[in-house]
């Protein structure tokens, strides 16, 4: 008989804790394979994604930064190698010379639709198995775990977010 492992003791909060950072796991290792066949890591492609729905004003590296969806502690790091290949392009602003304006280049753009159609087929893939129903309750779940985290979290840690609205405490 296999070992038993001792999860039952274990809260539920717990084994959903677990199940979600497994899931992640799986379906980004899948597209982040994909990303590396063009050169490109996760974050890059979410700074060019990003950009992308920027266009034209472009964003100052705070505000790709909040935008990310994993934090990346070394943003100007990760914009040097994207402007050394010439996916993006910083300006410094004339009327703010303090404010540097990150945007994406022609080259960024082109890479970005030769990846859209391979994503879009690699997420149908990953969640053919799940009906529209069940996707939306899911992505909804989801949103609603990520907004109660991102408050409370802003409240131990700061909040990387403007105007958001604290929730009422619930009773258990």
């Amino acid at each position: 008989m296999p070992p038993r492992h001792k999860t039952a003791s274990l809260p539920l909060e717990n084994h959903v804790f677990v199940a979600l950072l497994k899931t992640a796991d799986t379906v980004s290792q899948e597209a982040e394979q994909l990303l590396r066949s063009q050169g490109l890591t996760a974050a890059q492609y979410n700074v060019l994604r990003i950009l992308r729905g920027s266009e034209p004003d472009g964003l100052p590296c705070r505000g790709i930064g909040d935008r990310m969806i994993s934090h990346d502690p070394d943003m100007t790091r990760l914009l040097d190698r994207m402007e050394k290949r010439r996916l993006i392009v910083r300006t410094r602003q004339t009327d703010d010379r303090r404010v540097v304006k990150t945007r994406i280049t022609r080259e960024g753009l082109e890479l970005l639709k030769t990846l859209d159609q391979p994503v879009r087929e690699l997420h149908k893939r990953q969640f053919r198995h799940m009906t529209a129903a069940r996707l939306r309750a899911l992505a909804d779940i989801l949103e609603e775990v990520r907004s109660r985290g991102l408050t409370r979290s802003s409240r131990l840690y700061g909040s990387r977010q403007k105007n958001f609205v604290m929730p009422k405490k619930e009773k258990r």
